[in-house]
């Protein structure tokens, strides 16, 4: 099969900005429907990242899962990102999957999100951050600044840092916990933890 014979596809969801939004999280793009235990950012069970969040503002890696399932909680979710004004988008607009899986080394990204639409939105966003090498290259292609090391960040000419996180796929080998760490500096560094 040619590159051209795989089917584009367009992101599912319209980007998560709260009112007041201060933080931009952006990784590549979702794995397919099959994947997905909701319709919503970061639907993969197996994904790092909703424990993530339960570990920084709950002290708990499963605060954010139904309890006695393994399913997420979606409300308890868009409340703690409406609360600490946390927007959620992908880099990714238009993709090609070239090997049908959700590996970003995989994933051609045809059409990249429309960032500076994006930020209009969201007149008091500090950070931008992404979960993982390949949305850190496409805010970096997209702002004009460098790729930063893990847990580090560039500032764009508006003053906006872009932080590049590890990123919360459990293929990436580092423990959750180490992850967390890296999350926790970046929520403290924006006021909202």
């Amino acid at each position: 099969m040619t590159k051209q014979e795989y089917d584009l596809e367009t992101h599912p969801w319209p980007p998560f900005i709260p009112k007041e939004a201060k933080l931009l999280i952006m990784g590549t793009f979702p794995p397919g429907p099959h994947r997905w235990s909701m319709d919503f950012y970061y639907p993969n069970r197996n994904n790092d990242f909703w424990k993530i969040f339960g570990e920084c503002f709950f002290n708990d890696a499963s605060a954010l899962i139904i309890e006695g399932t393994k399913d997420y909680n979606l409300p308890k979710i868009k409340k703690i990102l409406n609360e600490k004004g946390i927007a959620l988008n992908d880099t990714g607009h238009v993709v090609r999957r070239l090997k049908g899986n959700a590996s970003d080394k995989f994933l051609e990204i045809v059409e990249p999100v429309n960032l500076a639409a994006l930020l209009e939105r969201m007149p008091d966003c500090k950070a931008i951050a992404t979960t993982g090498e390949k949305a850190a290259g496409v805010i970096a292609g997209l702002t004009g600044t460098q790729i930063p090391k893990i847990g580090d960040f560039e500032i764009m000419a508006n003053g906006i840092k872009v932080w590049r996180m590890p990123s919360t796929s459990r293929a990436y080998p580092l423990k959750m916990s180490v992850k967390a760490e890296y999350y926790r500096k970046l929520f403290e560094d924006t006021g909202i933890l």
